[in-house]
């Protein structure tokens, strides 16, 4: 490994040079990471201690919540701490971590949030069937799989980064290491590598997203055929995990589906599925749903509650 590079550390350029919108940058995020810690660990610990935690679908949000937590904490402690220095570096060893990590966490992710509209489908489409198809062991075995899918999508990003030769220069522009930005200062030609992974990691992410909208496509075709009150909860349900869908693949889409190459945007772009959406999944599902916010009353608020609490 070491014949093949000679630098220990990269250099990140961040998202400006301008000290006061680091400052501001610094203040917002900083916010922004404390209310998606706080948002996501209200949802999973609400759902763990409360009956919901048995139903299919609060399984896989706890399961979400969780990777939301551990996704963005593999990026925004580091962008946050990097808005107070002038120098912002990471070891190569740490870049390696960082980019396996965000894309395992994100794979992970990715395959939950198909496991959910799995469960949709289920409970929308196949009513009568819906608690044999979505026993608990099938739900472990789907979060197994995620999982699964997470490591497959990870490692082969992974050890084609881990193999390419750096000597120079070592200046990253981005705020995080990931595969486009390491391409490019790679001292050989990556061009064949760089459609590799459009291949790979972009068309994940677009068969993905084409097969969650062809599943909500058909939710919302069955949803005709039920009482308006049975659409109304469905369409609250679906819409929110429609828009989670939006705010994720959106931006991954627009950065992986294409020649491998680097714009400024695309920063800006991954601050969307890297901080902005993880920190909107726990207002998203829970804003419009009652059962989670009756959930969250009996398990932090029991006293202000007593019939609920009982009930």
């Amino acid at each position: 490994m070491k014949s093949q590079r000679n630098i220990s550390e990269f250099i990140l350029l961040g998202l400006s040079y301008d000290q006061n919108i680091q400052i501001f940058c610094f203040v917002l995020f900083l916010f922004c990471y404390i209310a998606l810690l706080a948002g996501n660990l209200l949802i999973l610990v609400s759902i763990r201690c409360s009956p919901l935690y048995h139903q299919p679908m609060y399984y896989f949000l706890s399961h979400l919540s969780s990777m939301d937590i551990c996704y963005t904490s593999t990026v925004t402690p580091k962008l946050i701490a990097d808005l107070l220095v002038e120098r912002k570096t990471i070891s190569y060893s740490n870049c390696m971590l960082q980019l396996f990590t965000m894309h395992f966490f994100g794979g992970v992710e990715i395959f939950i949030l198909t496991a959910m509209a799995f469960d949709r489908y289920a409970a929308i489409c196949k009513p009568l069937q819906y608690v044999v198809i979505m026993n608990r062991t099938r739900c472990h075995l789907l979060v197994l799989a995620a999982w699964a899918g997470g490591a497959v999508h990870a490692f082969p990003l992974f050890s084609t980064t881990i193999s390419l030769p750096f000597c120079g220069p070592n200046e990253i522009d981005h705020y995080f290491c990931d595969i486009f930005p390491l391409l490019k200062v790679a001292c050989t030609d990556t061009y064949i590598t760089g459609v590799l992974v459009v291949a790979f990691s972009g068309m994940i992410s677009l068969v993905t997203f084409i097969v969650l909208f062809v599943s909500y496509g058909i939710i919302l075709f069955t949803l005709r055929n039920l009482s308006a009150e049975g659409r109304r909860k469905a369409l609250s349900t679906c819409w929110s995990h429609i828009t989670v869908v939006v705010l994720f693949f959106g931006p991954v889409i627009f950065i992986y589906l294409r020649p491998p190459t680097t714009f400024p945007e695309d920063k800006i772009f991954a601050l969307f599925y890297t901080i902005v959406a993880p920190m909107f999944n726990p207002l998203i599902y829970t804003l419009r749903n009652s059962e989670m916010k009756k959930a969250m009353r009996k398990v932090w608020c029991p006293s202000l509650f007593p019939k609920e609490a009982h009930s």
